[in-house]
């Protein structure tokens, strides 16, 4: 089994290659997902959640504030670094569970926008990168969250630069909205199959 990490930066349109890829037949891992699900069902999880950001961060209805969250977690650096700390293991654990489920299948993608950044590329084959302009990037990431351009640049310094990521990777899709992505996740899924 080949296992290929899937990352790029906020807004660059990962989800939508790690779609294409599913659609292709690659099972694909996400571990953002991954990390929301376990926030609401792992014990261990909500409880480090509930110490670290107080009693009150899960919301009546048992719903994690999620917004609070990442106000909280955007704005301090040792914040973040805390629920990092918290979160990484336990989406490191399904990985490892869904691998299990999935060891018949000669390729597989670990989606993670922060695949670099935690440290969660050890262990992979390669890297692919999803790279996009940084101005276009801010707009949609406006549109699909509904935030300011303040909130979204924020974010985005929470995260290692595209050419960093670029550097360290082994292929590099452009999504760009000039360059067609369908030939370049074909292309790709065929060399990684080989």
């Amino acid at each position: 089994m080949k296992k290929i990490g899937l990352t790029g930066g906020i807004g660059s349109g990962k989800s939508f290659v790690a779609e294409l890829f599913r659609r292709m037949g690659v099972p694909v891992f996400e571990a953002d997902a991954e990390a929301k699900r376990l926030q609401q069902e792992d014990a261990e999880l909500i409880a480090g959640m509930k110490k670290l950001f107080g009693e009150d961060i899960y919301l009546r209805d048992g719903s994690l504030d999620r917004k609070r969250v990442a106000a909280v977690a955007f704005g301090d650096k040792e914040k973040l670094a805390q629920l990092n700390a918290l979160v990484h293991p336990a989406v490191r654990r399904a990985f490892e569970r869904w691998l299990e489920q999935h060891k018949e299948m000669p390729l597989v993608l670990k989606e993670a926008a922060i695949l670099f950044e935690s440290g969660t590329d050890k262990g992979l084959d390669g890297v692919i990168v999803v790279s996009a302009p940084v101005e276009l990037r801010i707009q949609r990431v406006m549109r699909r969250d509904g935030i300011s351009r303040e909130e979204v640049e924020r974010r985005m310094k929470s995260q290692w630069p595209e050419e960093e990521k670029i550097r360290r990777a082994q292929h590099v899709i452009t999504n760009d909205e000039k360059t067609l992505l369908l030939p370049q996740v074909s292309a790709l899924k065929e060399k990684l199959s080989a």
